[in-house]
């Protein structure tokens, strides 16, 4: 099994990051929060992982701290919950934060993570209780879910640019071209000039 990945990170987006090691790239699902510990592409970048082995596929998950390793093979160990809802619940909430609301019986607030319904909520709660009430650094100051970063007007154009088929980046080289202070309609408009242009 693949535990960890040392290497130069070659690519990432909003839900992966590909790694090289050794001239092998591998393509990790993560999470909102590892992706905002990435270094730039190039550097060097270390990873905890989890390889998901089915019939048809295996998919790597990569995370930037042990302590999410942990959580996600806590939470697919639920029946009937896979990678994809333990992705989803940490790039929603911090470990501490699944924990509490686990540990209070709180199958509500695990809800607002995208795919999980009342129901599979009520179940994670169910199966993991015991299991969180033996883990030692639950704090009562974790539990407000986590506040989404504010993306800058540079961040929407690029992303936007992304959307339109343009890889991130030739968008970032174009927006990067533009005053950062216009709004992002604005800078849209003025990067996909560069962009026909061949900046």
């Amino acid at each position: 099994m693949i535990a960890t990945l040392r290497g130069n990170l070659l690519y990432s987006d909003l839900t992966s990051l590909i790694v090289e090691c050794g001239g092998v790239g591998f393509k990790c699902t993560t999470t909102s929060a590892t992706l905002g510990t990435l270094p730039n592409i190039g550097d060097e970048i270390f990873l905890y992982t989890y390889l998901a082995v089915r019939e048809d596929a295996m998919d790597l998950f990569g995370f930037s701290t042990v302590e999410e390793m942990e959580a996600f093979k806590m939470i697919i160990s639920v029946n009937g919950v896979g990678p994809k809802i333990g992705i989803a619940l940490l790039c929603e909430f911090t470990p501490n934060q699944l924990y509490l609301y686990i540990g209070s019986n709180d199958a509500k607030a695990l809800t607002s993570a995208n795919g999980v319904g009342i129901k599979l909520a009520q179940r994670i709660v169910l199966e993991l209780k015991d299991k969180v009430e033996k883990i030692g650094y639950i704090s009562s100051a974790d539990l407000k879910p986590k506040a989404k970063p504010q993306k800058s007007t540079s961040d929407e154009a690029v992303a936007a640019l992304m959307s339109l088929g343009y890889t991130k980046g030739e968008a970032s080289l174009a927006v990067g071209k533009i005053e950062e202070d216009l709004p992002t309609d604005a800078l849209i408009k003025q990067a996909l000039k560069l962009l026909a242009r061949g900046l």
